[in-house]
């Protein structure tokens, strides 16, 4: 096994285990499965994709299709309308109904099978849609970080925002930019996207919990102050 491989299969289980760890944290903690579950897919094709690779598995193999297809999964819906609504419980007290959740991974689902089946049919029209659907989240993103700035939590803002022009950049290069050298694989490219992918789920977790974590401190003083008010004392 050479570096690039090594480091390939690094960055792929950094994202499996972030996502299935922290995608049950989600659920378990904050009851949050719109994010919860997209973490969990996230790192489903994480383990498709060190599987395919393990087994030397090639563009016959269903694993295949099912990497194209989470892939489109996540780039048209899920790391974007999921994540933001997911998001959307801290910042603004968005509860989603049952329907609410099972319509999104709906939509998610439809929007992984046409994205996957007609990609070749798609073309440049089909790029320039991920590439519009992760800008929009990233403005989004960037009012998260903007929510943890003015709590205090200065570090959980600067990394939100890196990571997000991180993954941002990595949008962009998917499918209009070659990196200089790479393989026929894009195994350069995959190390770089894997590792942010995996980054961009540890520090929105982290993020939503101190913003969380802070709302719940307000809530917990509000009482006090409100008995302290009130004191004939």
């Amino acid at each position: 096994m050479d570096l690039k491989t090594a480091l390939y299969a690094l960055a792929d289980l950094f994202m499996i285990v972030a996502g299935f760890t922290l995608g049950w944290r989600f659920i378990r903690n904050y009851g949050n499965y719109l994010l919860g579950l997209e973490w969990i897919i996230v790192a489903s094709s994480g383990t498709n994709f060190l599987v395919y690779g393990l087994v030397g598995a090639n563009e016959t193999s269903p694993m295949f299709h099912l990497a194209f297809f989470f892939d489109a999964f996540s780039r048209s819906i899920g790391i974007t309308l999921i994540l933001v609504l997911g998001l959307m419980k801290v910042t603004h007290g968005f509860k989603p109904s049952l329907a609410v959740d099972i319509s999104v991974f709906g939509l998610a689902i439809v929007g992984g099978l046409v994205m996957s089946a007609f990609a070749e049919e798609l073309g440049l029209a089909g790029a320039v849609f991920y590439v519009v659907m992760n800008a929009l989240t990233t403005l989004f993103l960037f009012y998260f970080a903007w929510r943890l700035w003015n709590i205090g939590e200065r570090g959980h803002s600067i990394a939100v925002a890196a990571v997000s022009i991180a993954a941002g950049t990595i949008a962009g290069m998917y499918d209009f930019y070659r990196i200089p050298g790479d393989d026929e694989h894009h195994t350069i490219f995959y190390i770089l996207a894997l590792t942010t992918w995996s980054c961009q789920m540890v520090v929105y977790y982290f993020g939503y919990r101190a913003l969380q974590n802070s709302k719940d401190r307000i809530s917990a003083a509000r009482p006090l102050q409100f008995s302290g008010a009130n004191d004939p004392r």
